[in-house]
C-alpha cells in the first residue's frame, strides 16, 4: 500500500447536504430553518445565556455572598505523604513529586501516621501534624509566605 492509495472505509464519509435546492432535496425552501423569526436568518447567533427573551437565570436567581480577596489557598499535605521521604523535607522537595503546586504556601495536616525522623518544612501545620512530627524526634521550620 503507497499514500496515493489511501481511502476513507467504505461509508464513513457522507457527502454534504445542499440545502435549499428544491423540495426534492427534502430540505429546500426553509432549508431545515422553520418559518420566520431571528432563528431563520444568517448569520444568527445568540448570546450566552440567552432565553429567548425571558429573564435569563442568570438575572432570575439572587446574588449572594462575597469573595474574600485576601484569602490564602494552602496546598494541603498528610502525614502520610511524608513517610516517603528521606532527611529535610520542604515545598521544592514535595513540588518536585508533584504532592503540592508551585507558588501555593504548604500546609502539613495530621492524617496518616509518621514513623522516622524528618525536618519538616511548611507555611503551616496542624497542632495534630506537629505533635506527630516532633514526638518522633522530627522538627517544624515554620517559612513565610
Amino acid at each position: 500500500m503507497k499514500l496515493h492509495e489511501l481511502k476513507p472505509a467504505p461509508g464513513s464519509r457522507h457527502k454534504k447536504k445542499r440545502v435549499g435546492r428544491g423540495p426534492g432535496s427534502g430540505v429546500g425552501k426553509t432549508s431545515g430553518r422553520g418559518h420566520n423569526g431571528q432563528r431563520s436568518r444568517s448569520g444568527y447567533s445568540r448570546r450566552a445565556g440567552f432565553e429567548g427573551g425571558q429573564m435569563p437565570l442568570i438575572r432570575r436567581v439572587p446574588k449572594r455572598g462575597f469573595t474574600n480577596i485576601f484569602r490564602v489557598e494552602y496546598s494541603i499535605v498528610n502525614l502520610r505523604d511524608l513517610e516517603s521521604f528521606e532527611g529535610t523535607v520542604g515545598p521544592k522537595e514535595l513540588l518536585a513529586r508533584g504532592l503540592v503546586r508551585k507558588n501555593r504556601p504548604v500546609k502539613v495536616l495530621g492524617d496518616g501516621e509518621l514513623t522516622k525522623t524528618l525536618t519538616v518544612q511548611a507555611h503551616k501545620f496542624s497542632a495534630s501534624a506537629r505533635k506527630s512530627i516532633e514526638e518522633k524526634g522530627g522538627t517544624c521550620q515554620e517559612l513565610r509566605s
